[in-house]
């Protein structure tokens, strides 16, 4: 049997089953090099199918859409019975074997299974799993049914497959009350269900429209806002057809609600301004409802006076829309509206993902079809595996730039994906009230206010203590722990945190200075230096020093070049280190490589276990052919998987221009040398760059705990 695919299918429509395929793909993707997505089955329409689009785009697979089609439904309703059925069936399996040379692992999503119901008396996606050769997962939609309906779905699938012939490794139940797991749980034990079976908890958001899918669903046009403003979530609507006052009215709490999840879009004729102005108002309120778009129906458009009002705003906290359609209309065509997931649903992925990994046993899962060994590394897979690292030993890591919205975002990503504990410094009101204007949830995140007297002060005394004799006096001290990062970088001291991520909104200098003063350098370590992980296509290298080290000295350059190697051999990478000269082995002299030379040497005493060599050019320490040539007898130039550059013009100018010209994705910059660990960012990170870090980080942290 050919494990190298997999089959999951609805059995019925709204189960979810993109959320579990967008589960799977990643799990896929964090082990093997190349994966197809392909559908066997799509609707019968001329516009792209959705999920097939997404597949492509989120996931960045090397495919074209035609790839990853078999036929409509309408073409295999006319061969029904006939000899072109067979003939589709011949298609797909060589289009799949096709698949299968070209890629390292085909998952395969099928169509629910009542589309076929009133037409075949048997389960075409059973059929088809079955032909292509491919163990099987159907996805189970537990909405709204009571606990025996569910388990005694899966005891008939699970049957239906049997019969089928097909190979059942697992089955998904989607969308259940949460209430009803643990029951469901105990009566599958009770009949003695072998196969896996993961139960998923309903989770409203993913399946609440957000304000873009709205707002595309009929003609409407943004007049005021941003596109960021679109992800925000439509959980109702409210026609506004009164005077203010009764529509402020209707839209106060009438009871607590620090409970309430809400975010309406109003719908108001276009030349209802006080209406309009009361929204924008009555967004800053904790009494009142929250409105996440105006829609200006009837075709009537704001004033140029009123729309100048608006502009000049500090920040227009609720978009605008324009359109031709009546209230009524409006408000039946948001009716009609479905929740999706596009690519630029970028909550739902995260929480999609995080679903997946919190519910499935992703090891016992993967040694069902997972056999054959890859020594590939593509981006994608090292990301997943930091993850999966991260994951296994959780840490809790201190982010103390909470008044940056990167930084709130990447929380949000980070507690859904269930990586870390995250603890954010900074007024919990204000965070709170931040993350609501945002419509992001980070409940889950500790906060503390790094103006807390009794900790400033408790700090302020430890540290004048460690810095005495260094003259700090206990004013000096006090004042160090007004400033963020010394409160933060105490607080990994003393064990209130295992890690820092830092440097969204300060410097280099200002995240290294309290690390330093405070956590100070490992016991054979004099420098704290970075490295980046490069990740190439197929493999993911490790350059040092390309952000702190300016001009090291031979001993600096020796103890960056062990750094960097125990990191590698940290993160899964085999340390074999090259420290990169204009010069090869011995055929050059010159202060430059004589300094890297003395370095080596150096090197190689510190780290006698390690395969270190120097000096060395990039192009003899990257590629197999060039290093026979220089370097004959190295058993590492050529494959090397460290490169540590003599000073910080050649690292970081190098990093740079491999990153850009090969679209390598560069994670850093990592920080090593510290006790304990922090790490920096660019102040022009992104979301995904402080995600990662804080996942880098806490596996650092890992070994504090162990």
């Amino acid at each position: 049997m050919n494990h190298k695919s997999i089959y999951i299918t609805s059995m019925e429509p709204g189960a979810g089953s993109l959320i579990i395929a967008i589960g799977i793909m990643e799990m896929l993707k964090g082990h093997y090099g190349k994966v197809a997505f392909f559908r066997p089955i799509i609707p019968n329409s001329d516009m792209i199918e959705s999920d097939i689009d997404f597949m492509l785009k989120h996931f960045e697979l090397d495919m074209s859409y035609d790839q990853c089609c078999g036929f409509t439904i309408s073409e295999y309703i006319e061969a029904y019975g006939r000899d072109e059925e067979a003939k589709l069936h011949e298609t797909l399996m060589h289009k799949v074997k096709k698949l299968h040379k070209e890629y390292d692992f085909v998952l395969m999503q099928g169509y629910p299974r009542n589309i076929f119901g009133s037409v075949f008396d048997f389960d075409i996606n059973l059929k088809i799993a079955k032909n292509l050769d491919t163990v099987f997962i159907p996805i189970v939609n537990a909405l709204n049914k009571s606990s025996n309906t569910i388990v005694d779905e899966i005891q008939i699938i699970s049957e239906a497959v049997d019969a089928e012939g097909c190979v059942l490794v697992a089955t998904v139940v989607n969308r259940c009350n949460e209430k009803i797991i643990e029951n469901i749980n105990l009566r599958i034990s009770s009949r003695k269900i072998k196969k896996q079976i993961y139960v998923f908890p309903e989770v409203k958001e993913l399946n609440t429209p957000t304000l873009d899918e709205v707002t595309k669903a009929f003609d409407t046009v943004m007049i005021l806002g941003k596109e960021t403003q679109l992800q925000h979530l439509v959980h109702g609507k409210k026609i506004a057809a009164m005077g203010a006052e009764n529509y402020l009215s209707h839209r106060e709490y009438k009871t607590d609600n620090s409970q309430h999840i809400d975010g309406d879009v109003v719908i108001v004729p276009g030349d209802r301004i006080d209406i309009i102005l009361a929204s924008m108002l009555s967004f800053y309120s904790k009494n009142h409802r929250k409105t996440v778009g105006i829609i200006l129906s009837g075709g009537i458009t704001l004033s140029k006076p009123i729309m100048t009002l608006l502009q000049n705003f500090s920040k227009l906290v609720i978009p605008i829309f324009s359109t031709k359609l009546d209230s009524y209309e409006t408000a039946i065509a948001i009716e009609k509206v479905s929740a999706k997931i596009t690519p630029a649903s970028t909550r739902k992925i995260t929480l999609s993902k995080g679903l997946f990994n919190a519910n499935v046993d992703n090891e016992k899962l993967l040694e069902c079809f997972i056999k054959a060994s890859n020594h590939t590394v593509t981006p994608m897979m090292f990301e997943y595996r930091l993850f999966e690292q991260a994951q296994s030993n959780r840490q809790r890591i201190i982010l103390p730039e909470s008044d940056d919205e990167r930084i709130l975002h990447a929380t949000e990503i980070l507690i859904h994906r269930d990586i870390v504990d995250i603890i954010l410094l900074g007024n919990p009101k204000k965070i709170h009230e931040k993350a609501l204007k945002m419509d992001i949830d980070i409940s889950k995140a500790e906060m503390i206010d790094p103006q807390d007297e009794t900790l400033q002060e408790k700090f302020a005394h430890l540290l004048c203590e460690m810095r005495k004799e260094k003259g700090l006096t206990l004013n000096a001290a006090k004042d160090a722990m007004t400033h963020t990062n010394y409160f933060a970088t105490m607080m990994i001291l003393q064990n209130m945190a295992d890690g820092m991520v830092s440097g969204a909104t300060h410097t280099t200098a200002d995240t290294i200075r309290p690390a330093l003063q405070i956590i100070k350098t490992k016991a054979d370590i004099s420098i704290v230096s970075s490295i980046f992980f490069m990740c190439l296509d197929t493999k993911v290298l490790v350059y040092g020093d390309c952000a702190i080290n300016m001009d090291p000295s031979a001993d600096e350059l020796a103890q960056i070049a062990v750094s960097s190697a125990d990191t590698a051999k940290e993160f899964g990478i085999e340390p074999r280190v090259a420290l990169l000269s204009y010069s090869t082995g011995s055929s050059g002299s010159g202060p430059e490589v004589e300094k890297v030379r003395e370095a080596t040497k150096l090197a190689q005493k510190m780290r006698p276990q390690y395969l270190i060599e120097g000096p060395v050019q990039y192009d003899a320490a990257i590629d197999p052919k060039v290093a026979k040539s220089k370097l004959p007898e190295s058993k590492i130039v050529g494959k090397t998987t460290v490169f540590i550059f003599p000073d910080l013009n050649t690292g970081n100018n190098t990093y740079k221009a491999v990153q850009r010209s090969t679209n390598a994705l560069a994670i850093g910059p990592i920080l090593q040398g510290l006790r304990l660990p922090i790490n920096d960012l660019s102040r022009g990170c992104s979301v995904d760059d402080i995600v990662n870090t804080v996942a880098i980080t806490a596996i650092q942290a890992q070994k504090r705990s162990s």
